[in-house]
């Protein structure tokens, strides 16, 4: 359906060009949108509109019917008679026509994306309807999740849009307040992972540069896996979303992150609560890891990112090798784990892991 203000806009349009007034119907004779006054319009609108005559002079007025797949969907009426008003209208007519098909085209279009990304079509529905809609089925694809914690304060949908004005056969709708989705069409195929994922890549660090730019905060960008084939955007969509809930939890300092790049944290997500209770009762044995002194969970986390390297992890810590080992047997003593040892170090890592994904959960009441 038709706006009414690109309807008034139009006829605003055509009656500025032709000097005539020209309204817009339903099949019931209300007036939807007008230029001016059009006497006996709504009677004979109506009337119109039930007769077979695809147009008709009434009264000294011209009608016209509008449809949509077969059935009258709007009746236009010009004001005034004659050649040059017909062919005015006419020509209205096939503008207002042609609106309605291209609208309706997109909402189509928007309709089968929403309920593919959903998962609410069945296979067979998908391919049939991707056909009568020109979708190509095998083009890849990858699903784009978008989020900013200043919603109110701009239009995330419209710059989103714009930024993806330029690649017509992206699609992008919202999918409430806070996220926007885009199914996005690769250039690159399947057979070049490489450059598919160059291309995402690109595309997402613009995509973070323009609602920056807009003045969005808090920005979250989070991608799935590529899909080879229509019927696989959902799964990329819902792997996109687990992306961005993980992100939030894990890489809270990442504006943009990948599915294939979250890791163990993909896993711990999906454990239950009690099963992460035990696990930590029985790693730590029942104390709690914010007991740990405020150097301690700094010096662990710098061990790590240095890969359990001691000299390395002591001089970015300004400290001396050996303050760096008393901390780690400090540790030892206390948890049972010595973080020099690979096999207790991961335990370790995914302790911490775990007991942050707990605090999210807990936090968020999930």
């Amino acid at each position: 359906m038709i706006s009414n203000q690109i309807l008034q806009a139009t006829l605003d349009g055509l009656k500025a060009i032709a000097r005539v007034d020209l309204a817009i119907t339903d099949p019931d004779g209300r007036t939807v949108v007008s230029t001016g006054d059009i006497p006996g319009i709504s009677k004979d609108a109506g009337e119109f509109a039930m007769s077979g005559a695809d147009s008709q002079e009434i009264k000294g007025n011209q009608y016209f019917k509008i449809f949509d797949d077969q059935a009258v969907e709007y009746v236009l009426a010009v004001a005034g008679a004659g050649e040059d008003v017909y062919t005015l209208g006419k020509m209205a007519a096939f503008q207002v026509q042609s609106l309605s098909v291209a609208y309706r085209e997109r909402f189509d279009k928007d309709n089968f994306f929403k309920n593919l990304l959903l998962d609410n079509l069945l296979l067979v529905d998908i391919y049939s309807r991707a056909k009568k809609l020109h979708i190509a089925n095998d083009i890849p694809r990858v699903v784009i999740l978008t989020e900013s914690s200043n919603t109110k304060d701009i239009n995330i949908l419209e710059t989103v849009r714009n930024f993806c004005a330029s690649r017509p056969r992206d699609f992008v709708t919202a999918v409430d307040e806070t996220d926007v989705v885009v199914v996005m069409e690769l250039e690159q195929p399947m057979t070049r992972p490489d450059m598919q994922e160059q291309e995402i890549e690109e595309t997402t660090s613009g995509l973070r540069d323009a609602l920056a730019e807009a003045g969005a905060v808090g920005i979250k960008i989070a991608y799935g896996s590529i899909a080879s084939e229509i019927k696989e955007v959902s799964r990329s969509y819902k792997e996109a979303r687990m992306a961005a809930d993980v992100g939030r939890i894990f890489f809270e300092e990442r504006e943009v992150v990948s599915y294939s790049g979250l890791g163990i944290g993909r896993l711990i997500y999906q454990l239950p609560i009690p099963l992460c209770r035990l696990f930590i009762k029985e790693i730590f044995d029942g104390k709690d890891i914010d007991d740990f002194d405020d150097e301690i969970l700094p010096t662990i986390d710098k061990f790590f990112e240095n890969s359990l390297n001691v000299s390395e992890t002591s001089r970015q810590l300004f400290i001396h090798r050996n303050t760096l080992v008393y901390r780690l047997d400090k540790i030892q003593k206390t948890t049972g784990l010595d973080l020099r040892v690979f096999d207790d170090a991961i335990t370790f890592k995914i302790a911490l892991m775990v007991v942050k994904y707990m605090k999210y959960m807990k936090k968020n009441e999930f």
